[in-house]
């Protein structure tokens, strides 16, 4: 059998939890997920500059937490032309285009200054 037994207040505790849950996250998110936008599009390889202008973002409520996504709608012949730049492709003459890694780099930024906003507000909540 196990015993806790537990003396004095969680005042402080209970207050620091209130303070965090004050903060608004998902304008938070929306800052971050434009920002990664902007990012993306200025990444992205220009051809036409369709792929580059087609980026968007959400901001979704899960069952934990918020979730920030960002998506490219320029589909061509069914695939999407973004991926077909990140991961290389085949080509109708049997050839072959190496990826080249451009979302990685530009949304590395946007990582870290999530990180480094969310972990001051734990810090100061």
């Amino acid at each position: 059998m196990i015993s806790l037994q537990s003396s004095g207040s969680f005042k402080k505790t209970e207050s620091y939890l209130s303070r965090l849950l004050k903060n608004d996250i998902k304008t938070q998110l929306q800052r971050f997920g434009q920002e990664g936008v902007t990012a993306l599009s200025q990444a992205t390889p220009k051809d036409s500059g369709k792929a580059a202008s087609s980026w968007s973002y959400s901001v979704e409520k899960t069952r934990t937490g918020y979730e920030l996504s960002w998506s490219n709608d320029n589909v061509e012949n069914g695939a999407r032309v973004v991926l077909l730049i990140q991961y290389g492709h085949g080509t109708n003459g049997g050839g072959y285009v190496a990826g080249r890694d451009f979302i990685n780099p530009a949304l590395k930024p946007i990582f870290d200054k999530i990180e480094r906003e969310v972990w001051k507000v734990v810090k100061t909540a």
